[in-house]
């Protein structure tokens, strides 16, 4: 699977849950943080200054779902990648 033009593959990695003033803070109850951190498993070839195996924050409303050999990636635009770690 390769992405293509300003497309980017990634696969999300799931945080455990945060204490916030010792309160635990889970996905479900996380509705103040905007971003979801992943890595890049493909970049078009239209991408500058990212490149594959990558640690990226992005919008969680940016992109879809794409299911791929049993497994759920989404695909995203550059513009969307708002920190790479």
């Amino acid at each position: 699977m390769k992405a293509i033009n300003h497309y980017i593959i990634i696969e999300n990695i799931k945080e455990g849950p945060k204490k916030i003033a010792g309160l635990i803070m889970t996905d479900e109850t996380d509705v103040d943080n905007r971003y979801l951190k992943a890595k890049i498993i493909s970049t078009g070839n239209l991408v500058e200054g990212l490149q594959n195996g990558d640690i990226v924050y992005y919008d969680k409303r940016a992109g879809h779902g794409i299911s791929w050999k049993d497994t759920l990636y989404h695909v995203i635009r550059d513009h969307d990648v708002v920190l790479v770690e």
